[in-house]
């Protein structure tokens, strides 16, 4: 097979019938500037041979990727930022390892300083999404805790964005309101984003949910106030972020280099109620009365400053590539607690009879309040070096060398506290290095018979300031015995020093806490101490996984992943758990208790456990399909598709090589597609090499191979005496239209009487008479473009069509607007092959073991038969739903989570009990509807204010569902009232957003 020459596609998609005009415009730059490997091949006759080109920015991994969305699939999910999408995708990015927390995000399959670097663009922007194992972290310098999500972004796009939406639950009390206004614009390497949020919470208090007051704490005297009313369940909350991202190619055109700085800032206020002070009085005859001394609660408000700084440096370095990524943020936190006012004199008083205890109480002096400073700073700095140095049999050598180093300072101060201010600073110089070595190979013939086999070898350290050094060290293979089947196992052990927070956070005390004493299966109101504990030790963990993922016939997509989960750590570091009598046997010097018995205070800062150790088995299955029939040929083109047929000029394009920089279109490259199909002989089929995998799809039969039927029918068109008129690109034609525009004629404005006619038709409005604004923009777009034609490079090519880029369908028409493979194009407002899409992905976990050894020789917890560490215990059972539907601008989705119940001892004395914790099934819901989309609502012709707007309405917990907590009697202890465990419960919100 000869070496394919690039080629644009941009005018055969501007003309292909409607089963492959949409993947054409959509996949052409996919293919315009990359090669097609040589691969000799000798077809037989009907046999049709295909070597795929990678998309530009695709990771490049023996791993094949647990999900996969192309741009249709992404518009289905209804998200309204890429952080948005990344929640409802919590099935599909989780990890059952049980380690690491956020998935690992990459932009064009490279590092970046952090997630806040892109979470706002909206979705419109992606041109693909990857979800990978978590082993592909380790080729990015990342451990392999966690799964990787890489996102390919359109080259040419630009949007501004206004959001607002409101929530509150059913059964009211609370709302939230939130309003966002961003803008973003893609140029080739170039990206700027700027966004605004605010968002208020308005507080929720016990009294609206109806709990019932631990006992003793009630006024007895009436007219006293309710505490019930001074409590709050949810916090007044008032947050507002700003950030900024600028991203711009550095030196030459194509040269690879790329530079990102992104900044955040972010102020968070939030209050929230403890209760009232109360005085217990009691007379000489012996009488109590417990009294509220006035309706002024015991407050906390919490101010949380932070500012965010963030670069990233990519570039090639020969053959190697580069990235250097800076993450730096201050977070400074002012806290004032209100102090429980000195009641000793009216106690006093009472006792003495000089003060009836029914009587109004005089006033009592405030006491001021307690206030805990804190201010964290930290830093990190991260480079990595990825190439391929060495060729085996097998293929390949790829070689991640990563280094860096981290930096935590803590300053806290407490108004409590005699010892002044508490400084704590870590610096972390670390270092790693990760091979994967090719052992067999299908594709390069070696070894051949056993398939694809290689092998991955890391190791890592890291010298801790504060804890000395530390170090980390992996294995795994990786085995594709078939095309569909993917065999993985690894083996991680890597020590790990406790967080500086943990270590050193400030000492908090929050007073009238509601606890459940396992030991008099009572509730009472408790003081409770958070904050860091500096006698934490270094953890050492020891995991292992298996896994396989199977590719089947089923849909457009079908895979099954199938993961085994092995963990085993020593000297972990826990919050503190569940106050079950085991524990308090562990930790005696962490609870104070009464002469009585009654539990007073916890102390709940972190501890270390001897050993922890669990195995679980993740499996689960991702569908895809599409729905209905493709749309009639032309429809779903928009009028872009169609204007750029009629007139011969195909629609300019900004293709997406591998340096990142622009392309356009190429008449010679286009004329060479043409040839290469129209010389095949007859009843032979076309060298289809380097097709973009959406056109390929189209090609493809119901038994998901080529249909040489199609590929016929394509080449006869193609190869038509006209061109099948799809006609190539006219120099003079487009000469001509310049000339019309007046384009380069300072200060001159086109005159539409010169306009060929097709042209003039498409820019009328409603009124049947040339749409200025049309005009103006029309114009400007081509005679943006050089006289010869070509998109240009790097420059505002596309004709920026009336809902192009900015349509949140995401079935954007072959001249889809300013966006990477939209093509050129005035107009495309309904776009899309016309089908609907859906997609459902299942997950469940089966939690075979999970026990906890408090300290050597000490007691050894079976958290899944009747231990607790948590509120609930450790549920045996957990299934994650996701999935949804959505066709012509109209979405649904569904989730849902459930767990198995569980059950928690308590110590079998008497006045002890065991907790029951039921069952719990939650789902959520969301209906989305594109508004320019709607004739109903746009009566079918121009969508006018509904361009680019969406509506959107959510409702959480569906059902309303809470979790059930009952001890041996059947009754449901205070601590675990409802309104405790899930004040929100069901809740809806609605959300309006639109694009311009």
């Amino acid at each position: 097979m000869r070496r394919l020459h690039p080629v644009s596609l941009a005018a055969l998609a501007l003309t292909a019938p409607a089963w492959t005009g949409t993947a054409l415009a959509q996949d052409a730059p996919a293919i315009a500037q990359a090669d097609a490997p040589p691969v000799d091949q000798s077809p037989g006759e009907g046999e049709i041979v295909v070597t795929a080109t990678r998309l530009p920015g695709q990771v490049q991994t023996d791993s094949p990727p647990i999900l996969e969305l192309d741009e249709q699939q992404v518009a289905a999910y209804g998200a309204a930022s890429i952080a948005d999408l990344v929640a409802q995708l919590a099935p599909q990015t989780g990890s059952g390892r049980g380690r690491g927390g956020r998935p690992v995000f990459l932009v064009n399959g490279q590092r970046v300083s952090g997630f806040r670097e892109f979470s706002r663009f909206p979705p419109e922007a992606i041109r693909k999404v990857e979800v990978l194992p978590e082993e592909v972290a380790l080729q990015f310098g990342y451990p392999p805790d966690a799964r990787v999500i890489n996102f390919i972004l359109k080259d040419n796009f630009a949007s501004r964005t206004i959001e607002a939406e409101y929530g509150m639950p059913t059964r009211g009390g609370t709302s939230t309101a939130q309003g966002e206004a961003s803008l973003l614009t893609i140029n080739g390497p170039r990206r700027i984003n700027g966004s605004v949020e605010y968002t208020r919470t308005s507080p929720l208090t016990e009294a609206e949910r109806g709990v019932i007051q631990t006992p003793g704490t009630d006024p007895t005297v009436p007219g006293d106030a309710d505490p019930a009313d001074y409590r709050t369940l949810v916090a007044r909350d008032e947050k507002v972020e700003a950030n900024a991202t600028f991203t711009t190619g550095l030196g030459e055109m194509g040269s690879g280099k790329q530079f990102t700085l992104n900044g955040n800032v972010t102020r968070d206020v939030r209050t929230s109620l403890s209760g009232l002070d109360t005085v217990l009085l009691t007379s000489p005859s012996g009488d109590q009365a417990l009294r509220t001394l006035d309706a002024d609660p015991i407050s906390r408000r919490t101010t949380t400053d932070t500012y965010s700084l963030g670069s990233t440096f990519n570039a090639p370095l020969g053959d190697w590539r580069y990235s250097g990524t800076l993450d730096a943020s201050r977070t400074d936190s002012d806290s004032r607690r209100d102090r429980r006012r000195d009641t000793a004199a009216l106690a006093a008083a009472a006792a003495a009879g000089t003060l009836a205890i029914d009587a109004p109480l005089p006033s009592v002096a405030d006491a001021g309040f307690d206030r805990t400073l804190s201010r964290v700073w930290s830093a990190s700095q991260k480079n990595t070096l990825a190439g391929s140095p060495l060729i085996l049999p097998g293929g390949e050598v790829n070689v991640t060398l990563d280094a860096g180093y981290d930096w935590t300072r803590i300053e806290s101060r407490d108004s409590r506290a005699a010892l002044g201010e508490t400084q704590l600073t870590r610096g972390d110089l670390n270092a790693g290095v990760n091979l994967n070595l090719p052992i067999a190979s299908m594709r390069e013939g070696f070894l051949d018979a056993i398939g694809d086999l290689s092998l991955n070898l890391g190791a890592g350290i890291d010298h801790l300031s504060d804890f000395g050094t530390l170090t980390d060290w992996n294995v795994g293979t990786t085995w594709k015995p078939a095309e569909r089947l993917a065999l993985k196992a690894s083996y991680i052990q890597r020590e790990v020093a406790p967080g500086l927070s943990q270590l050193g956070g400030p000492v908090i005390l929050d007073v009238n806490v509601p606890v459940y004493d396992f030991t008099t299966g009572r509730t009472v109101l408790a003081n409770v101490t958070s904050g860091g504990n500096p006698d934490l030790l270094a953890e050492t963990q020891r995991d292992f996984k298996l896994s396989a993922n199977y590719d089947l016939d089923w849909f457009d997509r079908t895979n099954l992943v199938v993961e085994y989960f092995s963990n085993r750590s020593s000297n972990t570091t826990e919050a503190f758990p569940l106050l079950t009598p085991a524990i308090e046997a562990a930790f005696p010097d962490r609870v104070t208790r009464a002469s009585d018995g009654t539990l007073l205070a916890i102390d709940r800062r972190p501890v270390t456990f001897a050993e922890r150790s669990s195995s679980r088995i993740r499996y689960g299955i991702n569908m895809s399909g599409k729905l209905g029939k493709p749309s009639p040929e032309g429809e779903g083109q928009g009028r872009g598709g169609r204007f750029g047929a009629m007139m011969g000029i195909a629609a300019p394009s900004q293709p997406a090589p591998a340096s990142g920089t622009g392309g356009g279109f190429d008449p010679a490259r286009f004329g060479e597609m043409r040839t290469r199909f129209c010389a095949a002989p007859e009843g032979q089929a076309p060298d289809l090499s380097g097709l973009p995998e959406r056109m390929l799809e189209r090609l493809k039969g119901e038994d998901g191979q080529i249909d040489p039927a199609k590929v016929a029918a394509l080449k006869a068109r193609f190869c038509a005496a006209d061109g099948g008129g799809m006609r190539t690109f006219d120099p003079a034609r487009f000469a001509a239209l310049r000339t019309a525009l007046a384009c380069g004629v300072e200060g001159s404005n086109a005159d539409p009487a010169t306009l060929p006619a097709e042209i003039a038709d498409r820019l009328k409005g409603p009124d049947g008479t040339i749409d200025p604004a049309r005009l103006a923009e029309f114009r400007s777009r081509i005679c943006a473009l050089p006289a010869d034609g070509s998109g240009g490079t790097g420059g505002r090519g596309g004709w920026r069509g009336r809902g192009g880029q900015g349509s949140p369908s995401g079935e954007q028409a072959a001249g889809g607007g300013r966006q990477s493979g939209g093509g050129g194009g005035f107009g495309g407002r309904r776009g899309g092959d016309g089908q609907g899409r859906w997609n459902l992905s299942l997950y469940h976990t089966i939690e075979l073991r999970n026990r906890a050894l408090i300290a050597d020789g000490g007691p050894e917890l079976d958290l899944l038969a009747g231990d607790g560490l948590s509120d609930g215990g450790v549920s045996r059972h957990k299934v994650e739903l996701e999935g949804g539907v959505f066709r012509k601008g109209l979405g649904a989705r569904l989730s849902g989570n459930y767990l198995s119940g569980t059950t928690v001892r308590g110590s079998g004395l008497p006045g002890s009990s065991d907790l029951k914790f039921g069952d719990l099934a939650t789902f959520d819901l969301r209906l989305f509807a594109n508004l320019e989309q709607q004739k109903w609502l746009t009566g079918g012709g121009e969508p006018g204010f509904w361009k680019g707007a969406r509506l959107s309405f959510r409702i959480d917990n569906l059902f309303d569902a809470h979790q059930r907590v009952t001890d041996v009697n059947g009754l449901v202890p205070l601590r675990y009232q409802p309104g405790l465990i899930d004040p929100v419960g069901r809740r809806f919100e609605i959300e309006f957003r639109k694009m311009f």
